[in-house]
């Protein structure tokens, strides 16, 4: 299944981000949309998920176009993560992972089992099922991104879409949800993350994209995509490379 955007204008009401963006997500692939502040990665984002409508341009979701789903089926095809996520009232961690069923049902009816168990489910595969009766409001914010990862699975998606979802946490807690990412690939889940690190990028993405003044720079496979000059150029600059001398890894570092 494919997820893309073709030709995309993208923006707001009197107020154009980027143009001329075609983009391509498949399942069991992880896509990596790097760029500055201001950029556009957001607005990109939320276009392709169909909170924004495309200026120009169409987004399609397995051959169909995405205007053409109503949400509830866009919800179960579609999950988004977003970068931060205020909680206002002390719903449970089950509570809120429970919320990603209402895909699959009416947002006032009660659970039914094959919710619960799709809940527990995701609870389990990331880790938290301890943290099942704790309030929300209560947990860290690494705690909180992996409640967020698996409300997204709850919902049984194909594709699942996060906005830097390693923004503010500590370094374990990226680790694991970087870990996490590249556990959704394998079980067949097209994922696309933005970041600014581009060294998570070089860890778990197939392909990445860079978005600078909403245009795209560059395009392709990690390993080849990902380098010194092209870093430079979308984020303005120096970059330094370091190679570990035992096992050939590359890391990228402001110069």
């Amino acid at each position: 299944m494919i997820l893309s955007g073709h030709a995309l204008t993208i923006g707001y009401s009197g107020h154009v981000v980027g143009r001329s963006l075609d983009v391509t997500l498949r399942t069991g692939e992880v896509l990596a949309l790097l760029g500055p502040n201001g950029g556009g990665k957001t607005t990109l984002l939320k276009t392709l998920l169909g909170l924004l409508p495309p200026r120009a341009g169409e987004v399609r979701l397995a051959e169909r176009p995405l205007s053409a789903y109503s949400d509830r089926e866009r919800a179960r095809l579609v999950a988004y993560v977003p970068q931060s996520h205020a909680a206002t009232f002390a719903f449970t961690v089950e509570t809120v992972v429970l919320m990603g069923r209402t895909a699959h049902g009416n947002l006032f009816s009660r659970p039914t089992a094959a919710d619960r168990d799709a809940a527990a489910g995701a609870l389990a595969r990331f880790g938290i099922a301890e943290l099942r009766e704790r309030p929300y409001t209560e947990l860290s914010g690494g705690e909180r991104q992996l409640v967020l990862l698996a409300r997204a699975l709850a919902q049984e998606p194909q594709f699942i879409v996060l906005d830097e979802p390693t923004a503010s946490l500590d370094f374990g807690n990226q680790g694991r949800v970087m870990g996490e990412i590249r556990a959704l690939k394998a079980s067949g889940h097209g994922v696309l993350f933005t970041t600014h690190d581009p060294n998570h990028a070089m860890r778990i993405a197939d392909r990445v994209y860079l978005l600078r003044q909403g245009s795209r720079i560059a395009e392709g496979v990690t390993g080849t995509t990902l380098n010194r000059p092209q870093l430079e150029a979308l984020y303005g600059a120096p970059v330094e490379l370091i190679t570990d001398r035992d096992d050939g890894r590359t890391a990228f570092l402001p110069g």
